[in-house]
């Protein structure tokens, strides 16, 4: 296109059909240990175009091929809102008819899941907003330490589209799952030989909380159900995460919310197991490195998880390319 007035070739604005989010990549893009962008950045976007986005990660491209856009986000509440805005106000792209689909690996809520599952989530709701008391500072036989206040409530959760949500599950939710003999046995070592936990993995629907504490333990634990239960989200607790309801907010704020799918694999669980403590795991060590497949909390599940992630994600983005969705 050429502009009379100023001389100048101005660049048409590039119609994105589907942006993918993940959070976080192990090492390269490509050829290495998988995190939550490998498989879909090669299967998608290896060998398009590179776009820096201003205001984003640093470092971060947005990788885009045949109308199919992937960047990552970085982790936790703050990277995932400015990535996803620095990404949508960029001019270049053309999101007024995106699907928006965030995807990663989560900790998932035990009595009901297990390591390798793929959840579809219906509902998104911050873990952050509210009131959390020490347990050493409440009265005896207090059973969870969050307290609602609903000065909050504009920003603790968001309903993803019901229709969209239920096309998505559908579509998906006899998906062939994988998972390893030691995954296996770590369930059935931790949790005994209970239906929920001996069962292969599968596809659910559920309500994801998002905090950027990395919370474990059976005390939490109890207070995600108590804030499922308070908010007026479709589905039980399924999963814990750091980003997909601020996301889901954002896109709200935007009237993109109609059109924004996540997509959860589990590869731990929401309490401490093989024997860990608060101090054993999280006093030595940075945090979960997510980056071998012999991890304490994971046993050997996190690459059959993302590879789980894209089976299912595939499916979603091949029916949206395809206006199936």
């Amino acid at each position: 296109m050429f502009n009379l007035h100023n001389n100048k070739t101005v660049q048409p604005v590039i119609p994105v059909k589907v942006l993918i989010l993940p959070k976080f990549e192990n090492g390269e893009m490509t050829g290495d240990f998988p995190g939550e962008a490998q498989h879909l950045y090669e299967h998608y976007c290896k060998g398009g175009e590179e776009y820096t986005v201003h205001g984003g990660f640093p470092g971060h491209k947005m990788y885009l091929k045949d109308g199919i856009a992937l960047y990552v986000t970085g982790c936790g509440k703050t990277n995932a809102i400015l990535g996803l805005t620095a990404v949508l106000h960029d001019k270049r792209f053309d999101f007024s008819d995106t699907f928006f689909l965030s995807v990663g690996c989560a900790g998932s809520a035990v009595g009901s899941t297990v390591m390798g599952d793929v959840f579809v989530i219906s509902a998104a709701v911050d873990f952050d907003l509210g009131h959390h008391a020490d347990a050493r500072d409440l009265s005896p036989n207090t059973e969870t330490t969050w307290f609602h206040n609903p000065v909050y409530d504009s920003a603790a959760y968001r309903v993803l589209n019901p229709e969209l949500t239920d096309k998505v599950y559908n579509l998906v939710k006899d998906t062939p799952l994988q998972t390893t003999e030691k995954t296996k046995a770590f369930m059935r070592l931790e949790f005994g030989d209970a239906d929920w936990a001996v069962r292969e993995p599968q596809v659910r629907k559920g309500t994801t909380l998002s905090g950027d504490n990395y919370w474990k333990g059976l005390h939490d634990h109890k207070n995600a159900e108590k804030m499922v239960q308070t908010y007026p989200v479709p589905d039980p607790f399924v999963c814990a995460e750091m980003e997909d309801a601020p996301l889901a907010v954002a896109l709200d704020r935007y009237g993109m919310l109609n059109r924004f799918i996540a997509l959860r694999a589990s590869v731990n669980m929401s309490v401490f197991t093989s024997g860990l403590t608060p101090e054993t795991l999280w006093g030595t060590q940075s945090g979960a490195a997510f980056d071998s497949d012999d991890d304490p909390e994971a046993a050997d599940i996190f690459p059959i998880a993302m590879q789980n992630l894209f089976t299912v994600g595939k499916k979603v983005i091949d029916a949206i390319t395809k206006a199936k969705l």
